[in-house]
């Protein structure tokens, strides 16, 4: 693994993680990564490799067996205020409206209404929500139901954003648009991001470093440090032949396409 410059907000090493049953399934063996203050990073990997499983284990939502996991130099024992996690499906509550939705969190956290009403006002125009507060999910499309979860998590101000395949469900316009916002939301509100995905393509747009994991057991066998300029755009960042030779090389990582040579 690469070093990197400030001191890690996210650590894991050596993880271990098994699931008991019938027949025990190792699902993580000796996991280590470490990312750096601002990061945005993504793990790749095939199906069943314990990308989720990796991404709950830091959100505090899973237990695991061996190894240690910390955030800003503190054991992660559970779930913590720091750490917001987005996942596919909006979890939005069908019976309250949009506005109601992202004050969720905090009212639960029992946050007083000014300190929070102020910030949901400024994300519902960073999330293009202007005008659809009194909607419910219902009346929204997949893409707007996500900004929405989104922007849930963001109210409650997170130091760290953890995302599990928040766009997977989505056509793929839809995706790329939202991958456009994200991006946006990102760099001006400049959270740690770990974001798990199937997506090279959107791996390599997003980041600034992408981890590949093996098949089952999963583990990281390869770090890729993603080079292109930000602010990135996608008509020019497509066009900037590294764009190109990173996605090969993940393809190639990823088994898309085999060397024939």
């Amino acid at each position: 693994m690469s070093q990197h410059p400030s001191k890690p907000v996210i650590e894991v090493r050596q993880v271990l993680k098994t699931f008991a049953g019938k027949r025990e399934v190792k699902a993580l063996e000796a996991v280590d990564l470490a990312i750096g203050a601002h990061e945005f990073v993504s793990i790749l990997g095939p199906s069943g490799c314990g990308k989720s499983t990796l991404l709950r284990i830091v959100a505090g939502l899973t237990p695991y067996q061996g190894g240690e996991v910390s955030v800003n130099g503190r054991a992660v024992m559970g779930p913590s205020p720091e750490i917001g996690v987005v996942f596919q499906s909006s979890n939005m509550l069908p019976w309250l409206t949009v506005r109601e939705n992202m004050a969720l969190g905090a009212r639960l956290r029992k946050l007083p209404e000014s300190v929070w009403a102020p910030k949901l006002e400024q994300l519902m125009g960073m999330l293009g929500l202007k005008g659809f507060e009194q909607h419910h999910p219902h009346q929204l499309s997949g893409g707007m139901r996500q900004r929405a979860a989104i922007g849930q998590i963001l109210a409650l101000d997170p130091q760290i954003l953890l995302m599990d395949e928040p766009f997977g469900a989505l056509d793929a316009l839809t995706r790329d648009r939202l991958n456009v916002e994200l991006l946006r939301i990102w760099q001006e509100q400049r959270q740690t991001v770990l974001l798990v995905t199937h997506s090279i393509a959107e791996a390599v747009f997003l980041s600034d470093r992408v981890l590949v994991m093996s098949g089952r057991p999963g583990r990281v066998v390869k770090e890729i440090t993603i080079d292109l300029p930000r602010p990135r755009r996608p008509e020019s960042i497509k066009e900037n032949p590294r764009y190109g030779e990173y996605i090969a090389e993940l393809s190639s990582l990823m088994g898309v396409f085999k060397d024939e040579h």
